[in-house]
Parts: C-alpha cells; structure tokens; sequence
C-alpha cells in the first residue's frame, strides 16, 4: 500500500512539474504570442456587431449556466437553475421557490455539469438545454427562447448524477447516470458490504416532444460500478447509449489506488430501445421512491412542485441481449460518439493511449458471441473483437473527445494540459496545442451530434495561475478559444469562466436568435394575481395576510404610499410590469424584507413576502435601472403596532 501511495505521490508531483513548467513557457512567449499578433482580430467584435456563437457553459459549484458570445468570449447572462440567484430573485419569489424542492426539502444549491442542447434528426434544434445537479440528482430543462429554468425533476435511486444530461438524437431520452453506488432501495447497510450489495442506477428520463415536460420512463438497476460519462449513438448507432465506468473493482475506500487496479474497466452499450419495448410491454418492476418534479408555467409565470412515489426499475438479466460491457483501458473518463455512430471513444484517465471502438464490430461480435466472461451476468465482449483502433498520442490523461464534422477528432489531456487533434479512421495525430492549464472537457458547437460546426473549439482549463491579474488565493476558471477551420488549431483568446465549467454546449447565434423572447404580453398574463392594467391596482387584508396588488410602469408605482400594515403581518407584493418594450425590466426591493428583490420581465407578474417587524415608515424602491427618473422610483410603506386598528389604506399622487 506504501509504494502505491508513493507512486501516485510521484505521478502528482511530475504533473505540478508540468503545469509549472507550462507557466514559465507562458511567461517566456511574451509578447510574441498570440497577443501580440493579427489573431487578435478574429475575436474582436465592433461595437454593434454581434458575435456568431453561443456559448452555455455550466457553471460547476454555481449551480447555475453562464452564457458568452464568441468568438468574443463576452459574457451575456448568467442562467440561475440550480441555486437561488439575487440578481433575479430566482428562488427567492414565491412563484420560482418550489423549483428548488426536492425529496430533502428545499436544496437552494447544486452542482451543474454537462448541459445538452435539444436535437433532432440528429442535428441541434434550439429548443432547450438540459444540465445536471450532480449532488442532489436532478435534471433541469431551459427554455432557449426565454433563457430561464422550466422544469426540473429530482432522480431517486441515484447518488453523483454525473453521467449526464446527455440526450438521444431526436430528444427522446435525457439520461443520469449515478457515479456513487448506493443501496438500492437505500437501507442502513454496511459499507463493507459494497460489493455486490451497492448499485448504480441508469435513468431514462423521457422527454414530452412539444413542451420538453420530462417523466422518468424507467431506471436500469446496474452493477455498483461508478458511471463516469455518457453519450448516445446516432445515425447507425441510434437505439443505443454507452456509459464510461470505473471503479469496476467495486471498492469503497481509498479510490485513488484501490480503484487503479484492473488493467481494463469498461463502456456499458446499453440499447435503451429494447429496454423500452420490454416497459412499454409490462416488464420491469414498480418500486416505491419518493422524487419532486418542479414545472414553471410561463402562462402563469409560476411553479408548482409534484411528489411522485413510483418509478419503474428493471433488472439487466431479465432484458437479455440489450446490455454488453466493452473493456475500456484504464479508469476510462470521457465516451463519446463520433458524428457516423460507428465510433465510440474512450479515454482512460491513467492511459497514454485514446481507445476507440467500432459498433460494427461490437455487433459482429456480440451476433459470433465472442465473449470474455461476465459480470452480474453481462456479457463482456472481447476487447480485440471491438476495437477499431487505438491514438497513439504521447500525451498523458485523456478524458474528453469531440468532433468537427470534417473526419477529425479532438481529446483533452489533463496531465500534460493539451489538446491533441487526430484523423478518425487512421488514428494518426495531426496536430497538437497546449492549453493553460489542465484542461478538462472542451467543446465544438455541436460537436457530440450529427452535425458539428467545426470553426471553434473551446478548452475548459481547471488552473488559471497566471493568466489573469491575481484575485487572492483563488482565480476564476480559464477558458481559451481556437481557431479549427484549418490544419493547424490556432489559439485565438482566453477568457475567465464563472464557477468551475466542466462541459459546455455551444450552437450558431442564428438557431436562437429570432425565436429569443422580447416580452411577455399582457393579456396572456395567466397569473392568479396579475392586473391587467394599472387601474387594478389595490391592497387586500386577509386576517394577518395583505395582498399588495402592485403595478411598475416608467417611473413609478401603484400604489406608492401604503397604511394600515401592522407588524407581525404577511406582506405579499404581486408585482406586475406593464411595460411592453423589450428589454425594460422593474425591480423591487423592500428594506427589511431578509430576501433578494424581485426583477420582474415586460408584461411578468412575481410575488415577493415581507414580514414586517419593526414600527416605523419603511421604503421601497426599483432597483433596475429603467429611465432618467429612475431614482424617483419609491414608495413608502407605514407599520404600526401589532395592536393599532388603522384601517388599511394606499394611495398615489394625492
């Protein structure tokens, strides 16, 4: 055990060496890198131009999806999803609070993965983005004509969704695979019994084709291997999904050696497609389990929170011939599926080597049966039977791979912090090009679909160092943009990241741009406190409640002066922007109300609680800045005493 500890010591320190190293390269380039040339041009956009990308990158420990133009590297918007967000309210107002609950109670957090653009025939549609909540399994659906969060659904039976939010290529199916192993149903177990007693479940989220409305179709109760990444097949391939494994030793402690010991893990084929035949037609087992499942209604600009009790499970052996396992060297992180189907990449975090198998051959073999054992009675196909070829690259820890539709294939390498391109089918490096540092995923716009968009390529570095003036101990993320359109990848610009991206989904400025949402109308205002118009305007006593029904207009609100709150009061403020201009949101912010302020869209309606506890007259204000009069955008509202009998009242102007 000693000498294992040293040699991971040993390989840990090398790569400190590099990443050091690589610092000093940077440092010694000057100015006579990319900087100091013309390639600045091919990221500037003039003033008033618009760049040609969108880029959503997930935002890690956020929670949240930022969104940046490129070639720019500009940042656009910050999409809250998973964690509650001051700058909207999200989370905050009472319409957007029951996105955040789950089988735990209310989760104001998570941590967001891989976000998937929707697809069909293959090819991106634009229609919405899926991401995953890793800690507390969830998977959330953003609509791309508001930019805002419309549904989430909790997954039960699952631990570290890491394997996710991958979608099948007419957006059948959003998966969550787990990476932690758990008792399934969960149970007070002990750990030493992880072998054979834990298991990872794969869910199939079904995904509604009209209004993306998510449903778990059915969970395949798997072995207790840790499900790393996934991605479906497409074109030949499609009706199949792969998921990385590791930790097929099944340990439970000390991973970083304990689960470095088999030569080979594996890539689990799964073909969802016969899986689902066997539902659709009464297999599988009902289990009880309790999940949330969150949906936002833009009619009524409100969310409702549903507790589901039931998923169905089924058990690999009873579906036989729709699961095989694909020897993967070693510790594979990264599967993913070239634009043909036929290719299926793996890339083992403590190999040199980028394995690449065939579905061809996967099929050959599994109709000739040449199988190398078993595993909880899945079949395990030979490795030489399935291969279609191995990347002798020289660099060290692949983990990611995509495509640019032109026969190339791109794969990070952590340790060694580079980007190393190769030909699909002669497995021959054409280029490589180092990154600063320890590059993680990378992404191509629409480079895990049928249709990639092969002119940018963006790595998304773990270490930024010295790349940016200091900010004390801890620096923004990195990520760096290059140019692909040629031979050669040429480093074009690096920008700061928010949070820790991991992955990124990136599609032509011109799929989303002319169905992005400028206002919400009025008179399809569905929300059960909205007014229509200003006249509505009024405050309600209800015992202890008071409904505020408030409008925001350019530059003021009604009503503006308020009487007759008591403390110890229910305060609710249903504010309504009358605006119907793009881009003239209304804030509010109440002083003592212990919450963030509300922002509230052109033609929106949100609801805000305040629970006053203190007498005194109190303000309140707009705190988006919407005219040369903003500033005269206040109100006042007076509390007496818990005991006063002043009668409710409200006024404005008079």
């Amino acid at each position: 055990m000693k000498n294992r500890l040293m040699k991971i010591s040993s390989l840990l320190f090398a790569a400190s060496l590099f990443a050091a190293c690589g610092g000093d390269m940077a440092k010694n380039s000057g100015s006579g890198g990319a900087l100091g040339s013309s390639v600045a041009e091919k990221v500037y956009i003039a003033p008033g131009e618009q760049d040609d990308y969108y880029a959503f990158m997930s935002g890690g420990y956020s929670g949240n999806i930022t969104v940046y133009g490129l070639p720019s590297g500009r940042l656009f918007k910050e999409i809250p999803v998973f964690s509650q967000f001051p700058t909207s309210g999200y989370g905050y107002s009472e319409e957007t609070k029951p996105m955040l609950n789950t089988s735990f109670g209310f989760v104001p957090w998570d941590d967001a993965h891989h976000p998937d653009i929707s697809q069909t025939n293959g090819e991106l549609d634009g229609r919405w983005m899926f991401i995953n909540g890793n800690n507390t399994p969830r998977i959330a659906r953003i609509s791309l004509s508001t930019f805002e969060t419309e549904e989430i659904i909790e997954v039960p039976n699952s631990a570290g969704n890491h394997s996710s939010s991958f979608i099948t290529e007419n957006t059948e199916y959003v998966v969550a695979g787990t990476r932690f192993a758990v008792p399934v149903p969960q149970a007070d177990v002990p750990i030493s019994e992880y072998k054979g007693s834990f298991k990872g479940a794969l869910s199939f989220i079904s995904i509604e084709p009209e209004h993306g409305h998510m449903d778990i179709k059915f969970q395949l109760i798997m072995p207790g291997f840790n499900y790393d990444l996934s991605h479906p097949g497409r074109n030949k391939s499609h009706g199949w999904f792969f998921f990385s494994t590791y930790n097929t030793e099944e340990a439970s402690t000390l991973l970083e050696v304990n689960a470095s010991q088999n030569d080979k893990d594996f890539i689990a084929a799964v073909n969802w497609k016969k899986i689902e035949e066997f539902v659709e037609n009464g297999g599988g087992t009902k289990m009880p389990v309790e999940y949330m499942h969150n949906v936002y209604d833009e009619a009524t600009h409100t969310a409702t929170s549903t507790l589901k009790k039931e998923v169905v499970t089924v058990n690999p052996a009873d579906v036989p011939g729709a699961i095989y396992l694909l020897p993967t060297p070693k510790s594979p992180h990264g599967c993913d599926v070239d634009p043909s189907g036929n290719y299926i990449i793996g890339s083992g975090k403590l190999s040199a080597d980028v394995t690449v198998h065939s579905f061809e051959n996967m099929l050959a073999a599994i109709e000739a049966e040449k199988f190398d054992g078993e595993a909880y009675g899945i079949p395990i196909l030979n490795f030489e039977d399935v291969m279609a070829g191995t990347v002798k690259s020289g660099g060290l820890g692949p983990l990611h791979t995509e495509f640019d539709g032109k026969g190339n294939a791109y794969t990070t390498f952590f340790i060694s912090s580079e980007v190393v391109k190769w030909e699909l089918g002669s497995w021959e490096v054409i280029d490589r090009q180092p990154t600063y540092y320890s590059v993680g995923h990378l992404m191509i716009p629409g480079g895990n679909s049928r249709k990639p968009f092969g002119k940018y390529m963006v790595a998304l570095n773990k270490i930024t160092k010295d790349r940016y003036l200091p900010t004390g101990p801890e620096m923004e993320h990195s990520a760096q943009l290059y140019d692909i359109s040629g031979e050669k990848m040429e480093l074009l610009s690096d920008f700061p990241t928010h949070g820790e991206p991991h992955y990124a989904a990136g599609c032509p400025a011109e799929l989303l741009r002319e169905n992005s949402k400028k206002i919400y109308r009025i008179d399809e205002n569905e929300h059960p406190y909205a007014i229509k118009d200003p006249s509505q305007a009024r405050v309600e006593r209800d015992g202890k409640e008071v409904h505020i029904y408030m409008s925001t207009i350019r530059s003021h609100f009604t009503p503006d002066n308020i009487e007759g709150i008591k403390v110890g009061d229910k305060v609710y403020f249903h504010i309504t922007n009358h605006e119907q201009d793009f881009d003239v949101p209304h804030g509010f912010s109440m002083i003592g109300q212990n919450t963030s302020e509300l922002l509230v869209m052109p033609g929106q309606t949100k609801s805000s609680l305040w629970e006053p506890k203190k007498v005194g007259v109190w303000p309140f204000y707009c705190t988006d800045f919407c005219s040369a009069l903003h500033q005269e955008m206040q109100g006042y509202i007076r509390v007496s005493p818990a005991s006063s009998d002043l009668e409710l009242s409200w006024s404005l102007g008079d």
